[in-house]
């Protein structure tokens, strides 16, 4: 919009703040609902994003009310201007909300439409998934069910009606899948744009079971059907073989008696028609050899599925039958050849024999070695099992050729003499006869045992390579069974860890739940564990065994492995994720107070959880958050009220709006300090208990008051306040009852419901109090004003005198009950007198009086009311009572009477017979009966101590005390400024100000005035030379006098314990002269039960000196305090005396700035009015509140005169008279200072 028309049209900027701040929330709505992606198949986050939806909607209803205050402002504007732009403007931005938030809403309701058939139809989808999955366990029961049974006809029979009936279920089961399928497929169609990972993972699975499954059943049913097949044709080829071989037998028969005949071998024709039939026969065994290998192999496996039973003998029989024709048919064959090949050279074709075996051996064992090594995967250990089955099936076809040729070298060799042998070779003989036919024989001898060594060993060699082949299996079968098993396993853990969302993504108060989901999974993944070992053993198995597994087996194990150990080390992750999230981000985290501070602050936390704030602009750091550092900066405009009660009250009430415990009810902060089980007051609370307690308070408070409660800033905000008090030093830890007594305290509650609750915290279990735990209570308590730095008006944080004042008014019994202490709290006691008026200060500010202030004329009055006893119809407001003004002819000093409600008719009959009593009264009536607002208590300096140092809360027992005198803290400003009040009463008593030791109930310690009573006297001095002209030579000179004054004490207090010492040594010689056992020194010294009155009485003695010993140590220690104390108050009255001039109209009359100052100065000490049924109070003016009673009747008068005239209403003043009205100044406060001291005297 531009800055030109603002400035016409004025009202245009606050429609144009609250229109962009509304546009700004609803562009941030939108992007964070498209932002927002839900887990498809999840009911539980599904869920939660319904919930999130809703709360949403009920936001935007929440400001609907907004948006038309918006529009009517933009018409009101619209009539209101002429300004034809600024009118185009106003509607093209009424429309561009309305249209925005008309597309934000819809957007809403659309989302939440969707979200709710998403809702539908996952849920659709997840009873499909489990009816699917349970025909899967189904499925899987009943293969795994499934065992080798017997090999018969009946048996398969059985197993393939099995497998065909759940082939018929699975056609069924698959409309089961086929379902969950299609609602999977609608999700990642209808719901692509959210997290649709856990419903194609989930998919995906059971359509790789179901396949599986599928896959092994109809395998299964293939290879029964073929046993079935076999089984039924196996007695029809058995007996078909065994009429083959009996046919031909026949034939072998026949060709063997004819190969028997005498002069066969001379009829070559003849032998050529019988080698032709042989060949025939040879021909018939070797096309039916694959047939007797098979029936043989089946037979067997016949035979062992009938194991025991008598078709089990009845086959046997059998088999055997045809193993015996078989090798006889063979042995015939072999026969027959060898006689029609008989001829002369018998040994030499023998001879040819035995080397065409040895060949066939020796190529064979190549053969059987070329099979290693072991395949690595089961496929080709399969395959060599097949190989090597055909192998052994060759070895079984060729064993009666071996034997045979065997047996007839044996029967050549026993048969054939050496002249046989002879007659066979025809070749010319080059060596003897004898030596030759030894030759050969052992030639044949030799082949032939080479022969059987070469058959034993190709034997043993296949029957070693078939037991590798059968270890390997077994090995490599289970090991896929584990492989399996454990994807399976591993595959089902990765679907849930596929559904995980980002951690960023999680609700923060969904995060414990999270943690517990994936710790659950963690158990049961577990056990996998023992799965992945057992892959690996059997891996290793194979490679002891030899086996080099396969590149796809290995593959499969260094997959196994690694999704095992990224599983594991994913899960370890989520878990630390969500630790850590759940540590900066969950309820036990600071994370969402980090939005309690905007750029470019950052929020920080210290090791021991205790935040700071980094300004990354000045790159500095600091304890107080920004906010609170602007708060107290507030602070300072209050200091313009006179009085010390309601200048703190004002700035806690202030301070508690701020903080949002105005809104906070009593009965809500003890829910929630119940919720948090604390009840054991002396336990600490770290910062994480602290935020936790006071999230739980602000969240319900935003509950009730949207609008009103920020949680973050609240929380962070009370966090800061709570350890500015109650923990200066950032050690992270207060008590539990700080923290009750600082909520509390400042918490939305009557007055005396505030006080039974403190009182219940420190009574014990019977319902009283000693000293000791009312001590703890009221240090606590103190410690509120004493962080503003207003404890010096309420008697310092010593709370030694407050405990025994409310013990002396319960006449001084061991413990108090609560009613006493709430009687004695009435009173107001000086040490809690901010309390009682923070209550009246919160009640007087909605209060409206019809009646006008005499001073500034304002009617009616909004606040306080403060109405004269003195004259009639006078009336002042609470602008002009706390800043001091008057108006002519009424004096400050006058009784008035306070009022935070408006007046009854009662209450104005009531004031108007007192004004006229006073009308009869004297002034020296008033000054002899003064009316106190609160109750005075003895400062430390009185009576006899209770044996606790002024900042230590630790109470020792009444009886006995501690062993060295206290030692006071410096470490921060509020221990230095914390005994304030009680130091500067020493300084009066050293000064010879009071003749008094002690000052009375009634007397008031008032800093500023004796700063003013000091300068004075420093502006007194007998010469006129060494008189100060500066503020500069005042500081100086109260330095030096002040240096001097303490020497002075100091030496007082040491002349003093020499005379105790001397004392006791007198007394201690005393005692030895009689007789009695030597005293024990004063540390030494117990109560003890004495052996006569004259020991009880010098036990005594030396008890009172000791205490009186310790109490003079301890006010040696408050004057070093003052003296800092000191130091800064007249570093205060030097800038009000360096300050620039100011004039203020008082009763029609200017003066200046030092006159104001002074007399606002005169105020430290709050105004403490005495509370009534009718909250209003009754005070004798300012001079009752401030300083003890004295007549003002002349010696005031002519004070104020003199200071007007120091001060008259010129506004030329230069820098040159500033000193001549300081010596004016000075000579005024003499005679101020006279009249209140002569008056003291005379009293």
């Amino acid at each position: 919009m531009p800055s030109s028309l603002l400035l016409e049209v004025p009202a245009l900027a606050d429609f144009n703040r609250a229109w962009t701040e509304l546009t700004d929330w609803l562009s941030l709505l939108d992007r964070v609902l498209k932002s927002q992606r839900v887990m498809v198949g999840d009911l539980e986050d599904i869920n939660e994003m319904i919930m999130k939806q809703k709360t949403t909607l009920q936001d935007l209803e929440q400001r609907r009310p907004q948006l038309e205050e918006l529009i009517t402002a933009a018409q009101n504007l619209k009539n209101k201007t002429s300004n034809q732009e600024a009118r185009t403007i106003i509607t093209d931005r009424i429309e561009r909300i309305q249209n925005q938030w008309d597309e934000v809403q819809e957007h809403l309701q659309n989302r939440r439409q969707q979200l709710s058939e998403m809702l539908k139809d996952s849920m659709q989808w997840l009873e499909a998934k489990e009816e699917a999955e349970q025909v899967l366990g189904q499925a899987r029961a009943k293969l795994e069910s499934w065992k080798e049974g017997p090999y018969t006809v009946d048996a398969v029979q059985r197993k393939i009606t099995e497998t065909k009936q759940l082939s018929k279920d699975l056609r069924q089961w698959q409309i089961n899948v086929d379902v969950a399928n299609d609602l999977a497929l609608k999700l990642l169609r209808d719901y692509s744009a959210d997290d649709t990972r856990k419903v194609h993972m989930t998919t995906e699975n059971i359509n790789a079971s179901w396949g599986s499954i599928q896959k092994r059943v109809n395998e299964r049913e293939a290879t029964l059907e073929e046993a079935h097949r076999l089984l039924q044709q196996f007695p029809l080829d058995l007996e078909k073989f065994l009429a083959w071989l009996t046919e031909a037998e026949t034939t072998a028969n026949v060709l063997q008696d004819a190969t028997r005949k005498e002069r066969l071998l001379e009829d070559a024709k003849g032998v050529r028609e019988l080698m032709k039939q042989w060949q025939d026969l040879q021909g018939e065994v070797e096309a039916h050899t694959d047939i007797y290998h098979n029936l043989d192999e089946n037979g067997h496996k016949i035979l062992r599925s009938l194991e025991g039973s008598e078709e089990a003998v009845l086959l046997q029989r059998r088999l055997d039958n045809m193993n015996f024709k078989w090798s006889e048919l063979r042995k015939k064959s072999l026969n027959i050849r060898s006689h029609l090949e008989a001829s002369s050279e018998q040994w030499k074709r023998l001879h040819l024999s035995l080397q065409e075996l040895l060949v066939w051996l020796q190529l064979k064992d190549d053969e059987l070695s070329r099979q290693a090594p072991i395949g690595g995967d089961l496929q080709a250990v399969h395959k060599q099992n097949d190989v090597h089955r055909t192998f052994k099936r060759e070895l079984k076809t060729k064993e009666p050729v071996i034997l045979s040729t065997l047996e007839t070298v044996r029967i050549f060799l026993t048969e054939q003499p050496l002249q046989g042998l002879e007659k066979l070779d025809q070749e010319p003989r080059e060596l003897p006869p004898d030596e030759r036919a030894q030759n050969v024989t052992r030639l044949l001898r030799k082949q032939a045992e080479e022969v059987n060594t070469e058959w034993e060993k190709l034997n043993l060699h296949s029957a070693d390579w078939q037991r590798k082949i059968d270890e390997a299996l077994e090995t490599l079968q289970a090991l896929q069974a584990a492989t399996d098993e454990l994807d399976l396993k591993l595959r089902q853990a990765e679907v849930i860890k596929g559904s995980w969302q980002p951690v960023g993504d999680l609700l923060i108060d969904s995060l414990q739940d999270h943690l517990e989901k994936v710790k659950a999974l963690r158990g049961e993944i577990a056990p996998l564990k023992e799965n992945v070992s057992h892959v690996n053993d059997l891996g290793r198995q194979l490679t002891t065994l030899g086996i080099q597994l396969s590149p796809y087996n290995l593959n499969t194990l260094e997959d196994l492995n690694t999704r095992w150990k990224l599983l594991q080390v994913a899960v370890e992750d989520r878990i630390r994720q969500l630790h850590e999230a759940h540590r900066d981000f969950g309820p036990a985290s600071q994370h969402f107070l980090s939005t309690s501070v905007q750029g470019p602050w950052e929020r920080a936390i210290s090791p021991n959880k205790v935040p700071y704030y980094i300004n990354h602009e000045t790159q500095t750091t600091c304890w107080d958050h920004p906010k609170m550092t602007e708060l107290y900066q507030s602070l300072a405009d209050l200091n313009n009220v006179r009085f010390s009660a309601y200048r703190t009250a004002m700035k806690l009430r202030r301070l508690q709006k701020a903080l949002c415990l105005d809104l906070l009810s009593l009965s809500a902060a003890c829910d929630a300090l119940d919720q948090h089980n604390l009840k054991q007051n002396d336990q600490p609370m770290d910062i994480l208990q602290i935020i936790n307690c006071l999230t739980t308070v602000y969240d319900r408070l935003e509950q009730e008051h949207n609008n009103l409660v920020n949680v973050p800033l609240c929380v962070d905000m009370c966090l800061n306040w709570l350890l500015n008090v109650y923990d200066t030093g950032r050690t992270g830890r207060i008590r539990v009852l700080s923290f009750k007594t600082g909520i509390i305290s400042l918490c939305k509650a009557h007055l005396e419901d505030k006080y039974r609750y403190l009182f219940k915290q420190v009574a014990s279990s019977t319902g009283f109090c000693d000293q000791r735990r009312l001590g703890l209570l009221l240090h606590d308590s103190i410690q509120i004003p004493r962080q503003l730095g207003e404890v010096a008006s309420f008697g310092g944080s010593n709370i030694e005198p407050s405990v025994r004042s409310c013990f002396q008014f319960a006449n001084n019994k061991p413990e108090i009950e609560a009613a006493l202490f709430l009687d004695w709290m009435r009173l107001e006691p000086q040490s809690m007198v901010w309390l009682p008026v923070l209550h009246r200060v919160a009640a007087a500010e909605t209060a409206k009086h019809q009646a006008k202030c005499n001073i500034c004329k304002e009617c009616p009055i909004i606040g306080f009311r403060y109405r004269s006893l003195k004259h009639f119809n006078y009336d002042i407001c609470q602008s002009c009572f706390f800043s001091g003004r008057v108006a002519k002819g009424h004096k400050m000093h006058y009784p008035m009477v306070e009022y935070c409600t408006p007046t009854t008719s009662g209450e104005d009959v009531r004031d108007f017979a007192k004004v006229l009593k006073n009308k009869f009264r004297t002034k020296r009536y008033f000054a002899k009966h003064p009316r106190m607002g609160y109750l005075p208590v003895q400062t430390v300096l009185e009576g006899d101590n209770m044996e606790t140092p002024v900042t230590l809360i630790n109470f020792w027992p009444v009886d006995s005390a501690p062993a060295s005198s206290p030692q006071l803290s410096h470490d921060d400003t509020h221990s230095r400024i914390e005994h304030y009040a009680s130091r500067l009463a020493e300084m009066e008593n050293s000064n010879g100000s009071y003749l008094n030791d002690s000052i009375s109930p009634n007397e008031s310690i008032d800093d500023e005035h004796l700063l003013i009573q000091h300068y004075c006297q420093s502006l007194n001095q007998d010469s006129p030379l060494s008189q100060p002209r500066s503020p500069a030579q005042i500081l100086i000179s109260l330095e030096s006098e002040e240096r001097g004054e303490l020497e002075r004490i100091l030496a007082d207090l040491e002349e003093e314990n020499r005379n105790l010492q001397a004392e006791y040594d007198r007394l201690k010689q005393q005692h030895e002269h009689k007789g009695l056992s030597p005293l024990p020194s004063p540390p030494e010294m117990m109560p003890t039960s004495p052996q006569s009155p004259r020991d009880a009485e010098l036990i005594a003695e030396a008890k009172l000196l000791r205490q009186h010993k310790g109490r003079l140590e301890a006010r040696m220690q408050i004057l070093e305090d003052h003296n800092k104390q000191l130091e800064s108050q007249l570093h205060r009255l030097r800038q009000l005396l360096e300050q620039p001039q100011a004039e203020a109209k008082v009763n029609g009359t200017t003066v200046s700035s030092p006159s104001t100052s002074l007399q606002r100065s005169d105020s430290s000490q709050p105004m403490l009015l005495r509370v009534v049924g009718s909250q209003t109070s009754e005070s004798m003016g300012e001079e009752d509140l401030l300083s003890p009673p004295q007549d003002t009747s002349t010696g005031l008068e002519e004070v104020m005169e003199q200071l007007n005239n120091s001060f008259p209403s010129s506004r030329g003043h230069n820098v040159g008279s500033l000193f001549h009205m300081a010596g004016d100044l000075g000579r005024a406060m003499e005679s101020l200072v006279s009249v209140m001291t002569d008056e003291e005297g005379a009293e």
